[in-house]
């Protein structure tokens, strides 16, 4: 099943684009499509928040990474300021995304 975003009025691809395209190409009715992606994404963010790690395949990986704690300085006024550790995701894309990308005509 082909699906197409040409019809974007922005360049971003949001949760409500997604959502009319399951309206549109799938055949969901335009509550249950807004449900779909909605519980899509907080199943992953979810997972995330736990520190498992979402493995979409085809598309690329969505780790959880702990930074430690480092030395940072303000660039304005050159003060040394702590930074703390913190937790990051990371994103790393498939090979076949990777290829997708590298053999676009718009690229």
């Amino acid at each position: 099943m082909e699906f197409s975003v040409e019809s974007l009025e922005t360049p971003a691809l949001t949760k409500a684009h997604l959502a009319e395209l399951l309206f549109e190409q799938i055949g969901l009715n335009k509550r249950e499509s807004k449900d779909m992606i909605d519980a899509f994404f907080v199943l992953v963010s979810d997972s995330l928040v736990q520190g498992t790690d979402v493995r979409i395949s085809g598309f690329g990986n969505f780790q959880i990474r702990t930074k430690a704690p480092r030395p940072g300085r303000n660039p304005r006024t050159g003060e040394a300021i702590p930074i703390k550790a913190r937790r990051v995701v990371t994103f790393h894309a498939s090979h076949k995304l990777k290829d997708q990308i590298q053999g676009s005509p718009d690229a």
